[in-house]
């Protein structure tokens, strides 16, 4: 790039990139899941899904499909694709795999995000806590995913985000599923904790907010497990 390309970009910031169609539409099929307007067992129909989000078919079945391959969507022989089940048995071991990823893309996080990310990635964290305060699940669960995604952005390794999303998504699942045995607040300050570890480059004290988190999570479904 020359100097007068640099100095036309500066002067005329083009605008952000829009989000590509089969991203969009995985992001609102993802919130349909967590949130359990797509109950687990629940058939996938496209011409319902169509009408539900208002996109087209094609950006809809490559969402579909990568569900599929993280295991939100599972086809059944004469049934077809449905919404994955909430498995309680294994849902302790999913915590302990994420456990690591989670420390892993926390602390590049902290070394990697841009001074934009980590505002972005702060202001997420507040919008959970005044969410938390507020009992507004809906803008907390919106914030959580906000924060995940810029956090992701940031700590620049797309391997460990692709092992860790399906992770995420079963655990947001779980916890919307079983809220009544849970503490929105402290969920709350533990991303807040992980977020401002981040914010400030500190990529031990970003390990000790994933930590946290993890052992937050870990205490919630065994209280539900227990239950």
């Amino acid at each position: 790039m020359t100097a007068a390309d640099s100095a036309t970009n500066s002067s005329s910031k083009p605008a952000a990139p829009k989000q590509r169609a089969a991203d969009v539409a995985y992001d609102m099929l993802e919130s349909m899941i967590v949130t359990l307007q797509l109950k687990p067992g629940t058939p996938i129909v496209e011409a319902e899904l169509v009408e539900a989000t208002g996109l087209g078919r094609t950006p809809l079945r490559e969402a579909l499909m990568r569900m599929s391959t993280n295991g939100l969507i599972v086809q059944l022989p004469r049934r077809g694709l449905i919404v994955s089940d909430i498995e309680l048995a294994e849902h302790l071991t999913l915590i302990e795999t994420r456990r690591a990823l989670e420390r892993l893309i926390a602390a590049s996080a902290a070394r990697r995000a841009t001074p934009q990310q980590r505002k972005e990635i702060l202001s997420y964290a507040k919008k959970m806590v005044a969410a938390a305060r507020k009992n507004d699940l809906q803008a907390y669960m919106q914030a959580d995913q906000g924060l995940d995604h810029v956090s992701h952005q940031a700590c620049r390794n797309p391997s460990a985000v692709a092992a860790v999303i399906p992770q995420v998504i079963k655990c947001r699942r779980f916890w919307y599923a079983f809220q009544h045995e849970g503490d929105i607040d402290a969920a709350a300050k533990c991303h807040m904790l992980l977020a401002t570890a981040i914010a400030n480059g500190d990529p031990e004290a970003a390990i000790s907010g994933a930590e946290a988190l993890m052992d937050y999570l870990d205490l919630f479904a065994r209280k539900v497990i227990d239950n």
